[in-house]
C-alpha cells in the first residue's frame, strides 16, 4: 500500500513545484507515494478565516489557533496513521527517522507558524515533533518539503537506482566519498588513478578511505 502524506499549511502554494519537480515528482506520478497539500484555512469558521491569535500571558506575535488545526486533523486522519509536528524544539530528524517513516502507510504533517501552535494541539493530536535543525525558519512548510523529500528516497520505486541508496552520506555513519564523471583531466585537475583502474576492490577500498577520512575531520560524532 502506498504512503499518503496530508501537508496542513497556511501556505499551500509553497510546495507546488517541489512536489512536481525531479525524483520526488516522478515518484508521486508513478503512484510510488501520494502527498496532499491542505490550506489550514479551510478548516475556519469566520468570516475573516483567523487562524491565529495573540498569545495568552502576553509576549510577541501570533500562536496557531487550535480549533481549525483540531478540525484538519480529524477530518484527515485515518486508523493508525501518524500524525507529525515540524517544530525547532522537536526530536532531530535523521535518515534512520526517514526510513522509519517511509514504512507508514499515512502520515499527517503540521507545518508551524508564527511563534508556533496552541499547547493544547500539541497535547491533543499530534504524536511526534520533528526538527530539522538547530535553527528557526518562517515557517514550517519547508520542514516538511524537506522530511517529504528525505522519506521519498527509501520508497521502492522511487529512486531510479535502488544502489545509491547504500552508498551516500549517512547510511553506513559515514559521510560520502568524492565523486567524478568525464573528462578525466580538467583545468590540471586529475580524476585519482584507482577510479580508472577497473579494480572494483580496490575502488571500494579508496571510496571507504575517503569516507572515513571526511567523516573524521568534519563529523567526528559519526565516528562514536
Amino acid at each position: 500500500m502506498a504512503l499518503t502524506i496530508d501537508v496542513l499549511t497556511l501556505f499551500p502554494r509553497m510546495l507546488d513545484g517541489f512536489l512536481g519537480e525531479s525524483i520526488l515528482g516522478k515518484g508521486i506520478s508513478s503512484g510510488a507515494l501520494a502527498v496532499k497539500v491542505h490550506d489550514l484555512r479551510e478548516w475556519t469558521t469566520d468570516r475573516h478565516r483567523t487562524a491565529d491569535d495573540r498569545p495568552f500571558g502576553g509576549g510577541a506575535g501570533m500562536v496557531m489557533k487550535p480549533e481549525p488545526v483540531f478540525a484538519a486533523i480529524e477530518q484527515l486522519q485515518t486508523p493508525g496513521c501518524r500524525r507529525i509536528y515540524l517544530t525547532p524544539d522537536g526530536v532531530p530528524f535523521s535518515a534512520r527517522l526517514a526510513a522509519e517513516l517511509s514504512r507508514e502507510t499515512h502520515l499527517i504533517l503540521l507545518s508551524g507558524h508564527y511563534e508556533g501552535i496552541d499547547q493544547r494541539i500539541r497535547d491533543g493530536v499530534i504524536d511526534q515533533e520533528i526538527s530539522i535543525g538547530d535553527y528557526v525558519l518562517t515557517n514550517g512548510t519547508l520542514a516538511a518539503a524537506v522530511v517529504i523529500d528525505a522519506l521519498a528516497r527509501f520508497i521502492p520505486g522511487v529512486l531510479g537506482e535502488e544502489k545509491s541508496l547504500t552508498h551516500e552520506s549517512f547510511a553506513s555513519k559515514l559521510l560520502d566519498f568524492p565523486q567524478y564523471t568525464r573528462p578525466a583531466e580538467f583545468r590540471g585537475m586529475s580524476v585519482p588513478e584507482v577510479l580508472l583502474s577497473g579494480n572494483h576492490a580496490e575502488i571500494e577500498k579508496w571510496r571507504h578511505a575517503r569516507q572515513v577520512e571526511k567523516t573524521q575531520k568534519v563529523r567526528p560524532d559519526l565516528l562514536q
